[in-house]
């Protein structure tokens, strides 16, 4: 998965009203960044970097996995596949939406 294809699939994932109620930033490393702002109704997701509440460190590989159900969210964070950091509670409803 590329980082346009992963942003489309979280722009649809996400709707107009997630209910995170936060901005959420999945870091990728080189490969970008895609953000996820819920602070306001209809949200957004670009991939524009920007200070964010909780920030998600996943491989493209991982977040691929991650967004197509095959790494399911408890099971990534607690085998390392991928790191929080800020807010855990914006982390932990992120499992509603992917």
């Amino acid at each position: 998965m590329d980082l346009a294809t992963a942003t489309e699939t979280l722009r649809s994932k996400v709707g107009d009203s997630s209910g995170l109620n936060a901005v959420l930033k999945f870091d990728t490393g080189a490969d970008g960044v895609i953000v996820i702002d819920a602070k306001a109704v209809p949200n957004t997701v670009d991939n524009t970097d920007r200070e964010a509440d909780c920030t998600v460190a996943i491989s493209m590989a991982n977040l691929g996995d991650l967004l197509s159900g095959e790494l399911e969210p408890t099971t990534g964070f607690m085998t390392g596949k991928f790191k929080v950091s800020g807010d855990m509670s914006v982390a932990l409803k992120l499992q509603r939406v992917v």
